[in-house]
């Protein structure tokens, strides 16, 4: 095991699961400093969400410009949730061992970097490796921002931390507008580009103003683990998308060695983790009621919520002719309904607990994304599915908050690692939605209505995962 100087990380001190040890309220001339802090972070959470959603609303203008199809310019999408899968359980675990500073500017520095090399792509393959550079960095902000966050809010860091569902939406507004706003002004390379001077004022703003924490690591990191996992996820991807060509089979030999390896891969890393001793993701963290069952309503909410987000432009464009900066503007309206109800929903939970808004919210998602499916009644196309994403995000903003804190109170002295592992699932479920989406649309002879019946899917999938929520341990009262 690692030892970790004293700071003012929360500590397990033996209480009930839920429990979060006791903290000192901070002095009020502490509150500014906490403030900027929380603002500094707060603009690598507002790039990396940025960046999940400018991307769809550029697909068709950068599989036309590459001359790329559809299941392969879509990795431009899912390599960066890969990324994202692969670095933040390995970002959470090493911010907690070697400080969260270092890992947020080494993180700032990687996205920056690889922004302004995406905007210079010259093909398809190069745009999808350097996208995966960007993820890794962009990846790492959450468990970082999340452990310097822990760090100095004390007993008030599960209000802190709920509002990082109210960063998200901000850059879903935000991000389809400007993708819309570059493909049509200029070119898609601006998506990128936009970053490099964002990213240059968040790097100086934390090396002054983020303090140092200090560490001690006696452990090492579990590479092979990484690579295990880095293998499962990118093979089984691979030949998902192998089969969005019309004359390929279920029997290609290229898709069935594929998926054979990604199997092997899992089969190796859960046998991994069960015998190295300090695993990236530690195999308690993976299984259990608790656990276990969080783990599985993130990999399904990811598929669901997450990876219908990325396709909505897609979608518009495709179904019923949007031009790209209106079907841009989709994910505004539905990140304007995650921003109307987030912050009462964060200021509600220590009444509600989480498993009612986790319900109810899953259940407002499910009638966005049926009513996202249906061909449009009274409204213009643009005006129905601009109302069905608002609803969809609704139902986001009310269950967001408490499924985050659900499984930081599992551990709350992990809470860099599990903030990291719950973004893997996540983004987890969001790589498999959007591979195989993209791989039918590409095989269809009428894509728009594919993706229909594929949203309808997703919405039987996110109503599975009711019965899993009463399982969630839950929490009432003062933490």
């Amino acid at each position: 095991m690692s030892t970790v100087e004293r700071d003012t990380t929360p500590r397990s001190t033996g209480a009930a699961p839920h429990a979060v040890p006791a903290e000192i309220d901070a002095p009020p001339e502490a509150l500014p400093h906490r403030r900027l802090i929380f603002a500094i972070v707060s603009i690598a959470l507002f790039m990396t969400s940025v960046d999940q959603t400018i991307v769809a609303t550029a697909l068709p203008a950068i599989e036309h410009d590459f001359r790329a199809h559809i299941n392969w310019s879509g990795w431009t999408i899912t390599i960066y949730a890969l990324g994202q899968v692969l670095a933040m359980p390995l970002a959470g675990k090493i911010s907690d061992q070697f400080g969260r500073k270092k890992v947020f500017l080494i993180s700032a520095v990687v996205f920056t970097l690889a922004s302004l090399s995406c905007g210079f792509a010259t093909n398809i393959e190069t745009l999808v490796v350097l996208r995966a550079v960007q993820a890794i960095g962009g990846g790492a902000f959450m468990p970082s921002a999340t452990g310097i966050v822990s760090d100095h809010f004390g007993k008030d860091r599960d209000r802190a931390l709920g509002m990082f569902a109210s960063i998200f939406p901000i850059g879903g507004i935000v991000g389809p507008i400007i993708g819309g706003a570059f493909v049509a002004a200029w070119s898609w390379r601006g998506i990128f580009l936009v970053n490099v001077p964002i990213g240059i004022a968040l790097i100086a703003l934390a090396v002054i103003f983020i303090p140092t924490s200090r560490t001690r690591v006696t452990s090492r990191t579990d590479l092979r683990g990484v690579l295990l996992l880095g293998v499962l996820i990118l093979s089984a991807m691979f030949g998902i998308t192998y089969l969005g060509s019309a004359t390929t089979s279920l029997i290609s030999p290229v898709f069935l060695v594929s998926e054979a390896i990604a199997v092997v891969a899992g089969w190796l890393f859960f046998r991994h983790a069960n015998r190295y001793p300090t695993p990236f993701i530690p195999i308690r963290l993976l299984r259990g009621r608790g656990f276990g069952t969080m783990n599985l309503i993130n990999l399904l909410y990811g598929a669901a919520a997450l990876g219908f987000g990325a396709l909505v432009p897609l979608y518009a464009e495709d179904r019923f002719g949007i031009k790209p900066l209106a079907a841009g503007t989709l994910l505004t309206a539905r990140a304007v309904g995650m921003i109307c109800v987030a912050a009462l929903a964060v200021a509600a939970l220590r009444r509600t607990g989480y498993r009612l808004p986790m319900i109810v919210g899953f259940i407002t998602v499910f009638v966005g994304l049926i009513v996202m499916s249906l061909t449009p009644r009274g409204l213009s196309p643009y005006l129905w599915l601009a109302v069905a994403a608002a609803v969809t995000g609704l139902g986001m903003g009310m269950s967001v908050p408490a499924s985050n804190n659900a499984s930081l109170q599992l551990a709350p002295d992990q809470v860099a690692a599990i903030a990291g592992l719950r973004g893997m699932f996540r983004q987890s479920g969001a790589i498999m939605a959007v591979s195989i989406t993209t791989t039918v649309v590409a095989r269809s002879a009428h894509p728009g209505i594919a993706q229909a019946h594929i949203f309808v899917i997703f919405a039987i999938l996110l109503i599975a995962t009711l019965p899993l929520v009463f399982l969630v341990p839950d929490h009432r009262g003062s933490w």
